[in-house]
């Protein structure tokens, strides 16, 4: 151990423990500097390569004209396009909350609608006074 730090400090650089658990303990003599720098370009350029997505969210009613879905329908695949997963909610209001199949319908719909560059992560879902799915892109 004295030798090989004896011989580091000769050449001016680090002496590692590399497996402290073995026997004997295996160092490394390096410029540990450099080494960790190298790691954090390295997980940068890792991190970079990483798909990441966001999630747009797009609010209808229960009762949604024909002209209204279809430009919501296509606003949506367009975010499926871009790689982006899209959470659909619909919103009830008042006595709208009496007619949750009707919101699910136009659920099904949306999933129906989008089926060919979509699957649909979760069922709809009621919270409170909203009624969601999740789309992701097909892969």
């Amino acid at each position: 151990m004295h030798e090989a730090l004896d011989i580091a400090y000769e050449k001016k650089l680090d002496l590692v423990l590399v497996a402290p658990n073995n026997n004997p303990k295996v160092c490394k003599i390096m410029n540990y500097g450099k080494y960790k720098f190298e790691q954090s370009k390295k997980e940068k350029e890792a991190r970079k390569k990483q798909k990441s997505f966001e999630l747009k969210e797009i609010r209808i009613t229960p009762n949604i004209d024909k002209h209204d879905f279809d430009f919501k329908a296509k606003n949506a695949q367009k975010f499926l396009e871009d790689g982006n997963k899209v959470k659909i909610t619909v919103r009830f209001r008042g006595r709208e909350l009496n007619y949750v199949k009707q919101g699910e319908a136009v659920l099904n719909q949306f999933i129906e609608t989008l089926s060919d560059i979509s699957v649909a992560e979760r069922k709809p879902v009621l919270e409170g006074k909203n009624l969601f799915i999740i789309l992701a892109k097909k892969s």
